[in-house]
């Protein structure tokens, strides 16, 4: 059971706006669209379902006036370039990527196709094109993170359980686009926090990653929001709660998982908003002529349920601050 509330933070230069439901151009046509994801399908399937329904609100049916090839990495990064290379090869109108590294793979695949970023992470300043206003590249599309959100979660982690002075990072070893866990001294003076960096290559290392942060006698946890992770969000959740580990993640769904709060933009309707960028680009806009954006809406989720097992109390004023609530 869940309580719910709207919650809107405007960053500087965000560009959210409503998609508008239209007819899809050139009614003849069926478009072709290029869908790589890092992590297996059934991991993404909320974000998916919302791309899809985007373009169908845009008037685009797959089978019908657009075509979409997918391909899925199955939470291996290094089966990526391969796969971006098939889609290339069937020259499709777009190339669609949820993550960074597949947006990189669909990069290095191709110069020419538009790539649309539909809620990749925009964490290192390598990680997307350094010009959000009027991409250089053939890349555009709709960001995931900002580095305030990574000084928020640790405001918000500090906030709720003051006792988490020592936070475990878990780092994807093999995601070398996220810096996660290179936290400045000025950082740690601010928080008062000291981070226990731990390098995890596969989900075989996460056993002994948390067994290393119950030795450093770590409290609080997060992790980086990279495809290494993110398909095996409810396997930690369960052994943060084995460890008592306080975690919280950049994405709603860790916190569904049984992580005990997020705090990040809504993966889905970054999703969703990409299918805009799609039908910009079916429509004759060119990649350089259609900025990049940045989240307009972050979301704070608290999974109660998960705080009791713990036996920890969440104060009023964190929980009065949650869009969500999980009881």
């Amino acid at each position: 059971m869940t309580a719910r509330r709207t919650f809107l933070r405007t960053l500087p230069g965000c560009l959210f706006a409503a998609p508008l439901a239209v007819e899809a151009q050139s009614a003849g046509k069926r478009y072709r669209i290029g869908f790589l994801d890092a992590s297996p399908r059934a991991a993404s399937s909320a974000r998916i379902e919302s791309f899809q329904g985007g373009l169908r609100e845009l008037g685009y049916t797959d089978g019908r006036n657009v075509t979409i090839d997918w391909r899925f990495g199955e939470g291996r990064d290094a089966r990526l370039p391969d796969l971006a290379k098939e889609l290339a090869a069937l020259k499709p109108d777009v190339l669609v990527s949820l993550s960074t590294p597949g947006v990189w793979a669909l990069r290095y695949a191709t110069t020419t196709i538009p790539i649309v970023m539909a809620g990749a992470d925009s964490v290192t300043p390598n990680a997307i094109p350094q010009n959000l206003a009027r991409p250089a590249w053939n890349i555009t599309g709709v960001v995931s993170a900002v580095r305030e959100a990574e000084g928020k979660r640790m405001e918000l982690l500090r906030e709720a359980v003051p006792t988490a002075s020592r936070v475990a990072i878990f780092q994807d070893a093999l995601n070398v686009s996220y810096d996660a866990g290179q936290a400045a001294p000025s950082r740690v003076e601010r928080w008062g926090v000291i981070f226990i960096q731990i390098k995890v290559r596969g989900p075989e290392d996460f056993e002994s990653g948390f067994a290393i942060a119950a030795k450093e006698q770590a409290r609080g946890l997060t992790v980086p929001n990279t495809p290494l992770f993110y398909p095996h969000r409810r396997r930690l959740a369960e052994l943060a709660a084995r460890h008592r580990f306080a975690w919280i993640a950049g994405a709603r769904e860790y916190a569904e998982a049984g992580c005990l709060m997020s705090y990040g933009a809504d993966g889905r309707e970054l999703a969703r908003r990409a299918a805009t960028y799609v039908d910009k680009i079916f429509k004759g806009t060119r990649v350089a002529d259609l900025p990049i954006e940045q989240p307009a809406r972050f979301e704070f989720v608290v999974n109660l349920k998960t705080a009791k097992a713990l036996g920890l109390t969440i104060p009023p004023a964190v929980l009065g601050r949650a869009d969500e609530v999980i009881q």
